[in-house]
């Protein structure tokens, strides 16, 4: 029984909590990978309507909308990538399940290696379970 409990231990919270901050910033990836997928319709419903209405934009400026998703998209990647690299370097083990707590039960991450890597400097993909 204690072998089942032993995702409870105090010393994987801030593994946990990294594993919390990076199943979140994939969510908030997703999110603005959507909204930038759905940006060229809303452009169009935008400028449908300012045309009904004969608005037209200041002189001189441009729509930097398409800019700041782009720049928020390589962010939130960044951030993704930074945090995975974390997490594997937190994980005790290679090509094994760690238990963890992320608030429901036992969950499990691990990093395992990617077939095809070289020895000499194998890489690793990051596998959460909740």
């Amino acid at each position: 029984m204690s072998s089942n409990l032993n995702y409870l231990d105090p010393a994987l919270q801030p593994l946990e909590d990294k594993v919390r901050a990076y199943l979140a910033a994939e969510k908030e990836l997703e999110r603005a990978q959507i909204e930038a997928a759905n940006l060229p319709l809303n452009q169009a419903q935008e400028q449908a309507s300012a045309s009904a209405f004969e608005q037209r934009p200041p002189t001189g400026s441009y729509d930097q909308h398409p800019d700041q998703m782009r720049q928020e998209l390589e962010n939130l990647h960044d951030d993704l990538t930074l945090l995975r690299r974390e997490i594997i370097g937190m994980l005790p083990a290679r090509d094994e399940w760690v238990k963890v707590n992320l608030g429901y039960g036992p969950s499990r991450v691990g990093a395992f290696r990617i077939p095809g890597t070289p020895d000499e400097a194998p890489q690793y993909e990051l596998r959460v379970i909740q």
